[in-house]
């Protein structure tokens, strides 16, 4: 952290986050003026995407994202097969399903283990050089040996069905690009004891983590925000469904299918930060910032859609209720999105049509048309829409990219945490937990 003047705290770089960002913190006579959340990243990928073939697209916009390739790879092929009135088989659906839940598994367990626990395991005021994942394997060997291998089980599978880890290449307009194999699904079958023993695993130690921390997670960071996810017919879901819009008061204020979002997304451009602040459109800006990523689709979701995790779901609204507004509740919803991940994958597995032949339609014929593409990645919805002209070609894109979603409300909570620190001071007032591990 550095002071760039007496009025003025400039936090930079922002750790914690897959990114790269600076905070600043405006001050008038010690009290909080007002905070931004600076992003500097532009990608372009609208405009790369002009002129080039739609069946293309799904293998250029992985690239906007090394984390997040899967969704990216997914919601573009969804976008074509919309715009060209394509419907890929079932089996194909179900494939482009699990590959999406193997990187949910992956990315989920990263954030946890390498970006969250950390700050929690060592404690919020230990040395900033020893609030790291290699302090964990150090200190906790077997938590980080599980750690990795629950990222390499998600990753794999990803990579199995994907044809690669990072940077997928299977899904193609009208389906994919090849089935999975007998041999294959066996083998996973296999596994996937191991691998909700790892998420099980996963999930008490943040349950662990949410009691030590208990008055922390309800007094710090505590935002009323909109929130918006995918649900199927009400039940949590990543891959289809409708986007649906809590109120702050815990209101479905809209359940519509992804082809109508411009009519309920609305993007607001702020001067210090290249990144669009998007919001319920109806409520209109600020009022109407929304938040996306596992909370919101925990909070937006009726149920879960398997029943282990319907049981985590269950012990969470018992204990924080619905909306949780508790930002640091993020973490105890990502497990829970693990435990589902993990229970889809097996039922997907055991479904016979997994490694079905009819993996894609015969014809596929480019035509002008304009489709919208939809899934959850891990950091919240994601959007492809495009315009195609009478050969294929692409003449415009609209990508809502996941973390945009989140961007304006990440800008209101560090507002009102900096007014807590500075301010009131009420983080003296707060219990913190002895750290599980002693760095000193």
């Amino acid at each position: 952290m550095s002071k760039a003047a007496k009025d003025e705290i400039v936090i930079e770089p922002v750790t914690r986050l897959e990114g790269h960002a600076k905070i600043t913190i405006l001050l008038s006579k010690g009290k909080v003026k007002d905070v931004q959340f600076n992003v500097t990243s532009v990608r372009f990928f609208e405009k790369f995407l002009e002129g080039r073939r739609a069946e293309d697209a799904p293998i250029i916009t992985p690239r906007i994202c090394g984390i997040c390739p899967q969704p990216h790879h997914l919601a573009s092929v969804k976008a074509v097969e919309a715009a060209w009135k394509i419907s890929p088989p079932p089996p194909a659906t179900k494939l482009r399903e699990l590959m999406l839940l193997g990187k949910m598994i992956q990315s989920h367990a990263l954030h946890f283990y390498a970006l969250a626990a950390p700050d929690f395991v060592v404690g919020p005021f230990a040395d900033p050089s020893m609030r790291n994942v290699l302090t964990i394997a150090k200190h906790l060997p077997d938590v980080a040996t599980k750690a990795l291998e629950l990222m390499r089980h998600g990753q794999e599978l990803a990579g199995l069905v994907g044809g690669k880890p990072i940077h997928p290449v299977t899904a193609i307009p009208g389906g994919m690009s090849k089935p999975l194999t007998e041999e294959h699904r066996d083998s996973w079958l296999k596994k996937m004891g191991r691998i909700m023993e790892l998420a099980e695993f996963s999930a008490n130690l943040g349950l662990k983590v949410v009691e030590d921390y208990w008055d922390v997670i309800t007094k710090i960071g505590v935002v009323e925000t909109y929130y918006i996810g995918l649900a199927n017919s009400g039940a949590h879901n990543f891959y289809d469904g409708t986007i649906r819009v809590m109120s702050p008061e815990g209101k479905i204020e809209a359940d519509f299918p992804p082809k109508d979002y411009l009519n309920f997304m609305g993007e607001q451009v702020v001067p210090h930060c290249y990144v669009t602040h998007l919001y319920y459109k109806p409520a209109g800006y600020p009022d109407g910032i929304w938040r996306a990523n596992t909370l919101a689709r925990i909070n937006v979701a009726e149920k879960m859609a398997t029943p282990k995790a319907q049981e985590f779901l269950k012990a969470f609204r018992n204990k924080v209720g619905r909306p949780c507004h508790a930002t640091f509740a993020y973490h105890w919803a990502r497990l829970i999105e693990i435990i589902e991940s993990v229970e889809r994958a097996e039922q997907l597995l055991e479904d016979p049509q997994i490694v079905s032949q009819d993996v894609k339609v015969a014809d596929v014929e480019p035509c002008e048309g304009n489709g919208v593409g939809c899934v959850e990645a891990p950091r919240g919805t994601l959007i492809h829409n495009y315009w195609t002209d009478n050969k294929g070609i692409i003449t415009k894109a609209n990508l809502i990219v996941a973390t945009n979603n989140n961007v304006g409300a990440i800008e209101k909570c560090l507002k009102h945490v900096a007014k807590q620190v500075i301010e009131e001071k009420a983080h003296q007032n707060v219990k913190f937990p002895n750290p599980m591990i002693k760095t000193a």
